[in-house]
This record gives structure tokens, C-alpha cells and sequence, in this order.
């Protein structure tokens, strides 16, 4: 008796625990946009419906999810946010639109937006941001839109970026960036205005006759 009563608690454990699985696949977005919000003061109480404890960010302002209730977009520009971005964002994966545009963002570019296979735009401008840009984002194969002017970049604009074919639109203008300006794959349709106010950046290069780090020692 005690070993049959013994079974029928190990299957309703093993029940319980099956149901606990989607919720757990689920919410691991919402972890990673969590912790976000854990890195950001919010002045304006934007993300105020940012919930943890729901099975998923679905239903969370700015947040805009496919038919799978997976994240595909991310929109708080012009938020009044501060804070940094935080690396558990190259966990969402589906996510094709990061807008944070015109906050009071700084820290860095996380190299792990580099795993955002299916990212589309990503419009960083208008915030106090640092570093470097990642050489990571040339892996962003579906990326069309890079607007990261009006920050305080430095170092040189990745090589790595010539490479994503689908890129329409780079402006980088008004940082700090070195080095020179790529000529190579999509760059050769950027208009030199998206690259102004750069002291340290010169160029277009010539391929071949220009190294692309000059002035970013």
C-alpha cells in the first residue's frame, strides 16, 4: 500500500513538473527583459506593467510578441529612461525591433546583441552611450536599420559590418569614432553624412591603400 501511495505521489510530481515547462520556456524572455528593467531607472513609470510573475511579457507595455508569444519587438524610445543595457537581451532571439532611442541610456553596446539572428532595426541614438561598436553586430544577417548617432562612440566602425548585405541604413554621425570611413558592401550606398561629426574619423578609404585604424591609437 505505502509503495503504491509512494508511485501515485511520483506521477503527480511528474505531472506537476510537465505543466511547470512551458511556463518556464516561456518566461525566460521575460527574465531577460526583467533584468532590464532592473537596470534602468524609470522616472516615468513606463515599464510599471513589466510583471515577472506572468507566464510571459505578452501582455507587458511596449512590448510586441508574434503568434508563438515570443518577443519581436522592444519599443521604449523617448522614455526618459536611464541606466545601460544589459547582455541577457541576445537571449530573445525572435526579437527583430530594439528601440531605445532618445534616453539617457550609457554603459556600453552588449556583444550579445550579436546573437539577434532575426534583429531588423536597432535605433540606440540620442542616448550617452560608450565603448566600442561590436564587432558581433556583422553576425545581424537580417539587419537593415543601425542608428546608433548621437552618442560618444569610439574606436573604428567594425569591418564586420560589410558583410550584412541587407543594411540600408547605418548613421553613426555625432561620436567619437576613429579611424576611416568602409567603402566595402552595403557602405557604398551610405551617404557620407551619416558618418559627420566624427573628429577622428577620416575617409572614405581606398581599399588597399588605407589602414582602417588610422587615428584610433
Amino acid at each position: 500500500m505505502a509503495a503504491t501511495a509512494a508511485s501515485a505521489l511520483s506521477l503527480w510530481s511528474l505531472f506537476f513538473a510537465a505543466l511547470a515547462l512551458p511556463a518556464a520556456f516561456g518566461n525566460s524572455e521575460g527574465d531577460a527583459l526583467y533584468t532590464l528593467r532592473r537596470s534602468l531607472s524609470d522616472p516615468d513609470n513606463v515599464l510599471q506593467s513589466w510583471d515577472p510573475t506572468l507566464v510571459n511579457p505578452c501582455t507587458w507595455f511596449h512590448i510586441t510578441c508574434n503568434q508563438d508569444n515570443r518577443v519581436t519587438r522592444v519599443d521604449l524610445g523617448n522614455s526618459n529612461l536611464s541606466g545601460h543595457l544589459v547582455p541577457e537581451l541576445g537571449k530573445l532571439e525572435h526579437l527583430q525591433y530594439l528601440e531605445l532611442y532618445k534616453n539617457n541610456l550609457h554603459g556600453t553596446i552588449p556583444a550579445e546583441l550579436g546573437n539577434l539572428k532575426n534583429l531588423i532595426s536597432l535605433d540606440l541614438y540620442n542616448n550617452n552611450i560608450t565603448g566600442t561598436i561590436p564587432s558581433s553586430l556583422g553576425k545581424l544577417k537580417s539587419l537593415v536599420f543601425l542608428r546608433i548617432n548621437d552618442n560618444q562612440l569610439t574606436g573604428p566602425i567594425p569591418r564586420e559590418l560589410g558583410g550584412v548585405s541587407s543594411l540600408k541604413v547605418v548613421d553613426v554621425s555625432n561620436n567619437d569614432l576613429c579611424g576611416t570611413i568602409p567603402t566595402n558592401g552595403p557602405f557604398e550606398h551610405i551617404p557620407l553624412n551619416n558618418f559627420e561629426h566624427n573628429p577622428r574619423l577620416e575617409g572614405p578609404e581606398l581599399l588597399g591603400l588605407a589602414s582602417y585604424d588610422t587615428n584610433c591609437s
